[in-house]
């Protein structure tokens, strides 16, 4: 239990960080703030935010196979974005295997840095 306990933890923070993201996004979007094409950058880059930020959680508790961890968060993160994109009916195309491929290094960055933070 304390196994799951570690990762859902780890991916409720990811999904958190992504809704408070995107929020503060769509509030600079709102007031003209950011222009379109910076928003348009923006929301390649908090996904990855926020697996780096669901990585570092996971590093920080734990201790022994930590790259399986990262990876694990990484296939989670990336299996429910492929679930939603078909769900919405965006086809499937061959260019987001490399932004999935780019979470999951997020999440093993985020890991690693976690695990580098423990304090002794």
């Amino acid at each position: 239990m304390k196994y799951f306990k570690k990762l859902g933890f780890g991916c409720i923070y990811s999904f958190i960080s992504i809704l408070l993201l995107t929020f503060l996004l769509t509030i600079f979007s709102y007031f003209n703030i950011i222009n379109g094409k910076f928003v348009s950058i923006l929301k390649i880059i908090i996904p990855i935010i926020s697996l780096f930020i669901g990585g570092f959680y996971i590093g920080k508790r734990t201790s022994k196979k930590i790259l399986f961890e990262a990876l694990k968060l990484g296939f989670i993160f990336s299996l429910v974005l492929i679930i939603l994109n078909l769900i919405f009916s965006n086809p499937f195309k061959l260019k987001y295997i490399l932004f999935y491929i780019i979470l999951i290094g997020s999440s093993i960055m985020g890991t690693m840095v976690g695990t580098s933070k423990i304090k002794k």
